[in-house]
């Protein structure tokens, strides 16, 4: 009989992870009025340097100690200050703000992510490899940092937005842009009901206004001081039909994360997926014909695999025209402890691959990568303690940067090649234009970048080459994205040599409006989150029910 090593994951350490978030959640204030001097020190200090490089600033921090010993660390220094001025009645310092920001790359590409959690809802999938949790939404575990903070907020959405978007404006960042990244499992599978009041009830804590209806809260959402400007959702290929698509769009989705995690039907049913690659090309179709951006979830090493095999089925991704996906997220496959993939594991029927393994294959995966797609993750935010066997490193990502580097190699990939807080020059710009066919439309990737190649801005055009799963789409060409990238400024802030509002989205916009034109369009519509809506009416778009719309002639608008 067979008896597990490691016993399953279990939900007892749920209040202790409740508390531990809410801790993190809630800090401790500042004492001003016993340390207030030393801030005042500090601040000036900071005030008089140059420049702050990371050891400048420890340096400053070090010259100040707190009484007990201990140093200030940035995000207690940033609270801090927002104290202090709060005490004393007087603005907050953006430019100093900026100098002390925390992790500044959560917004370096031009939006601040949200990412709430849905409660935990029955899943039909039965992935022999996915962790299930009581009191957990399926496939998360209760100590993932995403997991812990909705966990600390009982899962509500108002609570999980509310919290973060303070938080990141505590940490130094602009929040008047938000992406938000409602995850917990396949979104399809829940009630349309609680579908629709967690939406609502996210855009509710944006608005800081209570809404009776998600029509409302959209509306609102338009002119409020964060504003939502993408939507992003996780399902299942399987789940993905016209009337699902409608349903998103009516709630305002923009991008829907889908979990491929093969392209080969034996590694499907033997890993239990519970869908084919059928589905995936289906769903794939469907989403982009409707305009939206795609991101698929790929799983190397699950069980069946080989390296080689895996290599050959990455390669799919781009040589299938029905996949060739916006963005990725490379998931490893993580043992871990209570799956049926850990059982197989024990009984020496299934062997992680060692990391020198996996970092080879995922070298060779990441040039493969097209310009046009964007790699957001090489690992899953799964603590090392969970995983069984295989590689734990949470640093996956800097070990394969580093690999190229020494071999003299450099992905492609958009993230690889973001402009991020580098100074631009919008008069030296230079135009491109990445063509590719998908069966189902024409793409056309446009883009502008700086004579180095690092990216400043792009736009997804699509032609469809077949009649949409949204009769309100039929006879337009179809923005599906337009991104500028840089440092998130503040809705209409101008900073001199920064990507963000130096008109590249407007280029590409009359760029697409051309393209489309030369096509034979009369007409171009465009995939808008609710908080984006002006942005878009300002360039000739008019909202229709679920999409803005314009003629391809050009605008004076």
């Amino acid at each position: 009989e067979y008896t597990p090593r490691h016993p399953p994951l279990q939900a007892q350490p749920l209040r202790e992870v409740r508390d531990r978030a809410t801790r993190a959640a809630n800090p401790m204030p500042f004492d001003l009025e016993r340390n207030g001097d030393l801030l005042v020190a500090i601040l000036a200090d900071i005030e008089a340097a140059e420049d702050l490089p990371p050891d400048d600033l420890s340096r400053i921090l070090r010259r100040h100690p707190l009484p007990d010993g201990t140093l200030l660390s940035k995000p207690k220094l940033l609270r801090a200050y927002a104290q202090l001025c709060e005490r004393d009645q007087r603005p907050i310092d953006t430019q100093l703000v900026r100098r002390l920001r925390v992790k500044p790359t959560r917004t370096i590409s031009g939006v601040a992510p949200v990412t709430v959690l849905t409660k935990p809802h029955p899943c039909p999938g039965e992935c022999i490899f996915c962790p299930s949790v009581e009191g957990m939404p399926k496939s998360y575990l209760p100590d993932e940092p995403g997991a812990m903070r909705a966990v600390a907020h009982g899962f509500d959405p108002y609570s999980q937005t509310s919290s973060r978007v303070e938080a990141m404006s505590r940490l130094g960042h602009p929040v008047d842009k938000i992406e938000l990244l409602i995850l917990g499992g396949s979104w399809s599978c829940y009630p349309e009901d609680y579908q629709d009041w967690f939406v609502r009830r996210c855009l509710d804590a944006l608005n800081h206004k209570e809404s009776e209806t998600l029509e409302t809260a959209q509306q609102l959402n338009e002119t409020a001081s964060c504003r939502n400007v993408g939507l992003v959702i996780e399902t299942r290929p399987d789940l993905v039909t016209p009337d699902e698509v409608v349903r998103l769009r009516r709630q305002g989705v923009t991008k829907v994360q889908l979990g491929v995690q093969s392209l080969d039907d034996n590694i499907l049913a033997l890993n239990r997926r519970g869908h084919t690659v059928a589905h995936t090309r289906q769903a794939v179709r469907l989403l982009r014909l409707a305009g939206f951006k795609i991101q698929v979830h790929w799983m190397p090493n699950l069980l069946g695999a080989t390296p080689d095999g895996d290599l050959e089925d990455f390669r799919r991704l781009w040589d299938d025209p029905a996949i060739r996906p916006d963005e990725l997220k490379i998931y490893p496959t993580s043992l871990l402890a209570g799956t049926e993939l850990h059982r197989l594991y024990e009984l020496g029927e299934y062997e992680p691959y060692s990391e020198e393994t996996l970092v080879d294959l995922l070298v060779e995966c990441k040039m493969l990568i097209p310009q046009y797609c964007r790699l957001n993750r090489l690992m899953r935010d799964i603590p090392a303690p969970n995983i069984i066997a295989g590689v734990k490193r949470s640093n996956l990502r800097q070990v394969i940067q580093q690999r190229l580097a020494q071999t003299g190699q450099a992905c492609r990939c958009i993230r690889c090649r973001e402009i991020r807080g580098r100074p631009v020059d919008s008069a030296s710009l230079v135009s491109q234009r990445i063509d590719y066919d998908t069966g189902a439309t024409k793409e056309h990737f446009l883009s502008y970048a700086t004579e180095e190649g690092l990216l400043v801005g792009f736009l997804r055009l699509s032609l469809p080459q077949m009649s949409p799963p949204v009769a309100e789409l039929e006879g337009h060409a179809l923005i599906r994205e337009v991104h500028v990238y840089g440092p998130a400024l503040q809705l209409g802030a101008q900073q001199e040599k920064v990507a963000q509002h130096i008109g590249v989205g407007t280029r590409l916009i009359s760029d697409a409006r051309r393209i489309a034109r030369e096509e034979g369009y009369e007409r171009i519509a465009v995939i808008a989150a609710v908080g984006t809506r002006p942005y878009y009416s300002g360039h000739g778009f008019a909202l229709g029910e679920l999409y803005m719309a314009g003629f391809t002639e050009p605008t004076s608008a």
